[in-house]
């Protein structure tokens, strides 16, 4: 990532088609070009007057285990592995049209739609990206959760996630980098799937949720490894929370050029270390509410 790139969107519509793992409701999304500086706008084309939400911090609502977008009253929900797929590919300006409040889960990471933001391609435009660039360390967390921004020595971002499941043995300690580029996101990180231990797979199903979800839609973990499913990759679940963290950075509305290092962190805190970011290096505009 260049500090000096120039904005992108995609060439032609695309979508793709699932069901929410929290809802179970089929959903369709709709990927469409969008001029420069429209940044992400989702659409609510189900709803009367067509909606539509900005994908910046400032319309971040709080929830468990997800992030979602709210602004006048409506919400997109579970919107991260989209946010994920964008911006590791440099997608900054896009149109993305829902017929559901909550997202397709897929397969429980941000693959398809890669595959189809990929074939869709992707389009230079005349504007030069935003940046917003680490000048000193800013941290956000307690001893144990946390996160930790740096300057790091070259124009780009570094992103490296440690996890530690010290009581599921399947999982326990686990860490993984990279450096932010578009090739090095599809091979490294966009099949990273979404993870939970069996304990909390039947939690969510005693509350009524993920009904639709089988073994084979996510990684369910037992002490002897994922259950009717094999990973991706040795480190998939660190692979899947630094998914996750760049879908939520991708809420700054910019390029981040630094290093940053997440331990145990989730949607809450990498939100509030944005929000730290904007404060210190960014612009106070990005932290405002916006439809």
């Amino acid at each position: 990532m260049s500090p000096q790139r120039y904005e992108q969107t995609i060439r032609d519509k695309c979508s793709v088609q699932g069901f929410g793992f929290w809802s179970g409701l089929d959903a369709t999304v709709e990927f469409r070009p969008a001029p420069a500086g429209t940044g992400i706008v989702f659409v609510r084309r189900d709803l009367p007057g067509m909606p539509r939400i900005r994908s910046v911090i400032g319309n971040r609502a709080d929830g468990p285990r997800r992030t979602t977008l709210s602004a006048n009253g409506t919400a997109v929900d579970m919107v991260e592995h989209i946010l994920a797929a964008l911006a590791g590919l440099q997608i900054d300006n896009c149109m993305i049209f829902v017929d559901r409040a909550e997202m397709p889960g897929l397969d429980g990471s941000s693959q398809r739609f890669v595959e189809a933001l990929l074939e869709a391609g992707v389009q230079t435009q005349h504007v030069r990206r935003r940046t917003l660039v680490i000048d000193r360390p800013v941290r956000v967390g307690t001893d144990d959760i946390w996160l930790l921004a740096e300057p790091c020595q070259f124009p780009h971002c570094e992103l490296r996630y440690e996890l530690s499941y010290p009581d599921e043995p399947a999982i326990g300690d686990q860490n993984f980098e990279m450096v932010l580029r578009p090739d090095a996101f599809c091979s490294q990180v966009a099949a990273a799937r979404t993870f939970v231990t069996r304990t909390e797979a039947e939690l969510l199903r005693q509350q009524g949720l993920g009904r639709r979800v089988n073994y084979s839609d996510i990684l369910v973990f037992d002490e002897k490894g994922p259950l009717e499913n094999s990973l991706r990759y040795p480190d998939e679940c660190a692979r899947h929370k630094l998914l996750d963290m760049l879908g939520d950075f991708a809420l700054s509305g910019m390029d981040i050029c630094g290093r940053i290092t997440a331990r145990r962190s989730g949607h809450r805190l990498n939100a509030e270390l944005v929000r730290q970011l904007l404060a210190e290096f960014g612009t106070s505009s990005q932290l405002k509410k916006s439809a």
